[in-house]
């Protein structure tokens, strides 16, 4: 058995740059607000597309967006929208480039009294959850936890964080491992998950 047929079920996932992300980066666990945020705008750009299509475009994406530095962001004016709407190395989306704007402002407002990271964090009671899923089919696309966050994070002013978007980023920034238990990944994301503290 090849390492390549331990791989998760990805539609895609045969793609080198996909490949390279699922080996190194999905289910890592992290506390970095930053990385948190980026990743939260990054999920919902990719509403209703693959993750690969944004991938692809993610370094595009930090450059186009000032590598998602939410002060600058804030400060983004009518050029700036212009200037984005005619990036074709980004989605040109204004709902998303203007819900990004907003999440930056959310974002700055909630870092004034606590942590990204302590928030999403302390639904998990600072926890990674590692699940245990033999089939792409048996991984839910909503949780409770999703849910919860979804509301939390609308509730702080965030926008396009509907549950399915949170659960995919949970996914990702490794809260939960939901690697196949058949992946090479599992075992080493649930060690990772293991020895992560959470921030508080």
């Amino acid at each position: 058995m090849t390492v390549q047929e331990t791989r998760c079920t990805w539609p895609g996932i045969e793609h080198p740059e996909y490949t390279l992300y699922h080996d190194t980066e999905w289910g890592v666990p992290t506390g970095d607000s930053q990385k948190l945020f980026e990743k939260l705008i990054l999920e919902g750009f990719q509403s209703g597309l693959s993750w690969l299509t944004i991938l692809r475009k993610r370094e595009t994406f930090r450059a186009a967006f000032d590598q998602f530095d939410a002060a600058k962001i804030v400060r983004y004016t009518d050029t700036d929208r212009a200037r984005l709407m005619a990036d074709a190395g980004i989605i040109r989306n204004r709902l998303k480039i203007e819900a990004t704007i907003d999440n930056a402002k959310a974002f700055l407002k909630l870092q004034e009294t606590r942590d990204l990271g302590v928030v999403l964090w302390d639904v998990f009671d600072g926890k990674p959850q590692v699940n245990r899923h033999a089939a792409h089919g048996d991984v839910p696309p909503v949780t409770e936890a999703s849910t919860k966050i979804s509301k939390l994070l609308k509730a702080e002013g965030f926008r396009f964080v509907g549950p399915t978007t949170v659960q995919a980023f949970l996914q990702a920034m490794g809260f939960v491992n939901d690697h196949l238990v058949g992946c090479h990944r599992h075992a080493a994301c649930a060690k990772l998950q293991k020895a992560f503290k959470a921030p508080r």
